[in-house]
């Protein structure tokens, strides 16, 4: 595959001052998985993952406690996920995912960041054809065969697979996330993930330059600064 798929997910954590941010989207990410799946990640393999994230992320124990506590209590806020497209400067496109308990605020807001820097909102489907939306499992293992073996034994739909330093990092459709995950687990018991996300991969890339990349900062840092977005993703090249 080979299409530098870190590079295409914007990082929330640029700076020591965006980590509140980057900490308060774990937490409501968190609650969401724990509420709809339980608040024991040994059964909620969402949650377990999430988890595991954040913890790779520096996100503070008492920030995961919390969300899971809350969850466990039943209450609070609804979250539910949105999902926004559209096209950035220099004709790129971008895709920003979203949870909100308030869609009207949401829309309004991920809008505004789309017209004051002369990108263009769309409806939904609008670029993410243009994305495949990919689970991304990486880890420390050598024998790619029986990784493949595995997988494919477990009716796992694999997209790509790739083997580099030591390091098998495993492409496979979101939806074959679950079944990817546990039939690694039951190959190799515990793994420690160094990647484990769902994530939108853009089949290309748009290059922009000049005024273009400008804009595009902006708009990416006006989405940053949003507590309702989550993710960012992206196929702008500069």
């Amino acid at each position: 595959m080979g299409r530098a798929y870190q590079n295409r997910k914007v990082s929330m954590a640029k700076t020591a001052d965006a980590k509140t941010k980057v900490y308060s989207k774990y937490g409501r990410e968190i609650y969401v998985a724990a509420k709809a799946g339980g608040i024991d990640p040994s059964g909620n393999l969402a949650l377990r993952g999430l988890i595991d994230r954040a913890k790779k992320d520096q996100v503070p124990s008492h920030v995961i406690d919390k969300a899971i506590d809350k969850a466990k209590g039943g209450g609070g806020e609804d979250f539910a996920p949105a999902r926004y497209e559209g096209f950035g400067p220099g004709g790129c496109m971008a895709i920003v995912e979203c949870l909100t308990d308030n869609p009207n605020r949401t829309f309004g807001d991920v809008r505004l960041c789309f017209t004051k820097t002369k990108c263009k909102i769309g409806t939904q489907g609008t670029v993410s054809h243009m994305f495949d939306h990919a689970a991304i499992l990486a880890f420390k293992h050598a024998d790619e065969d029986a990784v493949l073996e595995a997988l494919l034994s477990a009716d796992v739909d694999v997209t790509d697979i790739e083997s580099e330093d030591g390091k098998i990092t495993v492409f496979t459709p979101q939806a074959d996330y679950f079944k990817a995950k546990q039939a690694l687990t039951d190959l190799l018991g515990e793994i420690d993930f160094e990647v484990d996300e769902i994530q939108f991969l853009p089949k290309g890339s748009t290059p922009i330059s000049g005024e273009d990349v400008v804009l595009f900062e902006k708009f990416l840092d006006m989405l940053n600064d949003l507590d309702d977005v989550q993710n960012v993703y992206h196929d702008a090249e500069y």
